[in-house]
Formats: structure tokens, C-alpha cells, sequence
């Protein structure tokens, strides 16, 4: 059953990644990767907020599946960020590659502790 909710949540997430990034690229024309920077932020504060509403016994095991290993874990995405970074140190834009890597480290962490926050006290 749990592998069931696993793909279910998936087959919303990527889609949602995929539509999300395309939808900030055609908007902020840039070298920066504003749509993958702007997913895994999205899904940072998104698997915060399951994993403070679970560990105060709000969020169950089964939405944990299908929103945070399924829904967030298609909808972010390491490999395009570490792709998109060796791209812009490529094309000499070592500034650039920096702060998206110091940007979506930061920005991950700090969203994934606000929702954290979030799920544990309006979530529970």
C-alpha cells in the first residue's frame, strides 16, 4: 500500500515540477535557474511541514508517504540543481553558481525549519 501512495504522490510532484520551472523560465528569462531554485524551496517548506505535523502526531505515516517521499521527492530535484550549477560554471558564471548553491542551501534549510514550525504547531 505504501508503495502505491509513494507513486500516486510522485505522479502529482513531477508534473508540478516540471509545469512549475517552466512557468518561472518563460517569465524571468536569466541564466539563473529560478524554476529548479524555486521547486526545491517549495518542497523544502512542504516536507518541513509533514515531518513537525508527524512528530507532534498530526501528519500519519500514510501522508507522509504519499506527500513527503512521493509528492516532494518528485517535485525536487538535486540532480537538475547540480546540473544547472555545473552549467553556469561552464559558461564562466562562477557568481552566479555560487549563489545558487549557497541560495538553495540556505533557502532549503531555512524553509524546511519554517515548516517544520509550521506542521508542528498549526498542522497537529
Amino acid at each position: 500500500m505504501t508503495g502505491v501512495l509513494v507513486a500516486l504522490g510522485a505522479a502529482l510532484g513531477a508534473p508540478a515540477r516540471y509545469l512549475t520551472d517552466r512557468a518561472v523560465q518563460a517569465r524571468w528569462r536569466s541564466a539563473f535557474p529560478f524554476g529548479t531554485f524555486l521547486v526545491n524551496v517549495i518542497g523544502s517548506f512542504i516536507l518541513g511541514a509533514v515531518a513537525g505535523s508527524a512528530a507532534h502526531g498530526g501528519a500519519s505515516p500514510h501522508a507522509g508517504a504519499v506527500i513527503g517521499t512521493g509528492f516532494c521527492g518528485a517535485l525536487t530535484t538535486y540532480s537538475t540543481f547540480s546540473y544547472e550549477t555545473l552549467r553556469l560554471v561552464e559558461g564562466r558564471r562562477a557568481a552566479l553558481a555560487a549563489l545558487n548553491v549557497v541560495g538553495s542551501i540556505a533557502a532549503g534549510l531555512g524553509m524546511a525549519a519554517a515548516g517544520v514550525q509550521f506542521g508542528a504547531h498549526i498542522l497537529s
